[in-house]
């Protein structure tokens, strides 16, 4: 999409932040009128354009489209809804952004047309959007107060926010840990630059995450863990009692890759790791494939149930992590995600379409721009 690189080449000349940071998201078409959308599926940032619809606009008014796209990152705005009605949590987020952009589409909601005050949270937003006169009651969805739907005043989303719900699957603090590291990639891009009017916003991803790296790793299978629907024997439809009824299954399907090389040989943390691993596993529909890897796949195993992965395999050599995504993409069914136990010091593809965790060593380094970084200390916290 040329226009959509003209536009982000643009941003990274003037803003520099913003450019990095949305070039660590995915990218994807999107369809209906809006020309833009940002979610986070699966714990993976996406960038979701409508190229008719984006070509439209000038190009200052696609940077500011962007800049937009951004801040809802920043402010994790998709995963915080809740039970919140729907519509009216979706213009107290545009309102609790566009306030401090310059350059947005005329048709943006602004808080100075709601008679509201600037720099406010969503939730205030949310908080007083129901109570204002200009505002009435449409037929159609409710919240939990019994409150009707706020009208946006023939006003149009600054971006598209249906596919927010893709959002609902990941948790809140895994959110947090996938932008707290986009923000940290951008700005060491940046030289550590940021913009004066994100400081105070910046200030709470800049330090290490202290959510204990058991919960990540917790958070981060349940969350790409439930896949699909399986028919089965056991329970009739019940409609037709001849047919297979159909259940959900959270299906396990995992491949864990391990590098072996002297680096990243020690036993307590693989350890660690490998009773957090089959702890989650345990008593749940499973199957994981394990690559011992190096410069390349040295062993393979694969378990149904529990596998006896606290077993170091030691291989030595240097570290290349290239093989174990070219054998993920050869996997029939391909993996639910891949979790890689590295130091992180070798060469890695440049993209992948799989959920990906790096479990890093205390020195290692996240060796990519993509995937959820969650770093292993000698004890547990």
């Amino acid at each position: 999409m040329r226009v959509l690189e003209d536009s982000i080449v643009r941003l990274l000349k003037q803003k520099p932040f913003y450019g990095q940071f949305i070039l660590q998201c995915r990218r994807q078409s999107l369809g209906g009128t809006a020309p833009t959308g940002v979610t986070l599926n699966n714990g993976i940032p996406t960038l979701a354009v409508n190229r008719d619809h984006f070509r439209l606009f000038a190009p200052e008014e696609q940077q500011a489209l962007l800049e937009h796209l951004v801040k809802h990152l920043l402010h994790l705005h998709p995963c915080r809804r809740r039970q919140r009605h729907e519509r009216t949590w979706n213009l107290a987020c545009d309102l609790a952004v566009n306030g401090s952009i310059v350059n947005l589409p005329p048709e943006s909601p602004r808080p100075a047309r709601f008679k509201l005050m600037d720099n406010l949270s969503a939730e205030e937003y949310y908080a007083q959007l129901p109570q204002l006169p200009l505002l009435g009651s449409q037929a159609g969805q409710g919240d939990d107060r019994g409150e009707g739907p706020a009208t946006e005043q023939q006003q149009q989303p600054t971006d598209n926010h249906e596919i927010w719900h893709h959002a609902d699957n990941t948790p809140l603090p895994l959110a947090e840990q996938v932008v707290r590291q986009m923000v940290q990639t951008a700005l060491k891009k940046c030289h550590q630059e940021s913009p004066a009017e994100l400081e105070t916003l910046l200030r709470p991803f800049l330090g290490a995450t202290q959510i204990p790296w058991q919960q990540i790793l917790r958070q981060f299978i349940g969350n790409t863990g439930r896949i699909g629907r399986h028919s089965t024997w056991k329970r009739q439809h019940r409609r037709f009692s001849q047919s297979p009824g159909i259940r959900k299954r959270a299906r396990l399907n995992l491949l864990v890759a391990v590098d072996v090389s002297d680096s990243t040989d020690q036993q307590v943390l693989r350890e660690s790791f490998a009773a957090e691993l089959l702890q989650i596993a345990r008593g749940r529909a499973s199957f994981l494939t394990v690559l011992y890897t190096g410069s390349q796949i040295q062993k393979i195993a694969t378990f149904n149930k529990v596998p006896e992965l606290v077993n170091v395999y030691r291989g030595g050599g240097y570290t290349d992590l290239r093989p174990a995504f070219e054998y993920a993409r050869q996997m029939v069914p391909l993996p639910t995600a891949v979790i890689y136990l590295t130091d992180g010091f070798g060469p890695a593809p440049e993209q992948v379409f799989f959920p990906t965790l790096w479990v890093l060593t205390p020195d290692g380094k996240k060796p990519a721009d993509w995937g959820v970084e969650l770093r292993l200390h000698n004890r547990k916290t």
